[in-house]
């Protein structure tokens, strides 16, 4: 009797240990296509003017708000490649890349004070100010056109 107990607990602890796996997988598969889809701003986000737009005066100060927030993942060229990058199950945005630099403004704001897993929202660490001047800042990271 003991014999036949011991045989249906290690059947059970497979069959537990198989679904858990199957759910973890399937968690896994449901967060991968949610993260894949473009992320976009709403369009009353997306067409708010930037009231530091042209101000290169800010850019010095965006660039040691962007090394300490945004590089750690972005990297310091806003590639995508920072030392945490490797860790995350989404890959960070190239924000030299087209996709980023024909956001707009407005949208650049949004996605800076919102957020999106893996990335915090910055909408309480940072001023407005600030996360206009970071928009400004990504948008000196626009890859150049070769000659």
């Amino acid at each position: 009797m003991r014999k036949k107990s011991n045989i249906k607990s290690a059947s059970l602890k497979k069959l537990l240990t198989l679904f858990i796996s199957s759910c973890a997988f399937l968690i896994s598969v449901c967060i991968a296509n949610a993260q894949s889809k473009t992320w976009t701003a709403p369009d009353e986000a997306a067409g708010v003017k930037n009231p530091l737009a042209g101000n290169i005066e800010t850019l010095k100060y965006a660039q040691v708000i962007y090394t300490t927030y945004c590089s750690p993942c972005h990297g310091n060229k806003g590639r995508g490649g920072g030392a945490a990058a490797s860790g995350l199950a989404t890959k960070p945005a190239d924000h030299s890349s087209g996709i980023i630099q024909k956001q707009t403004d407005g949208a650049l704001f949004w996605m800076i004070s919102e957020g999106r897993n893996p990335m915090p929202s910055y909408k309480t660490a940072l001023t407005d100010n600030q996360r206009w001047e970071l928009v400004n800042y990504i948008r000196t990271l626009a890859k150049t056109p070769k000659k």
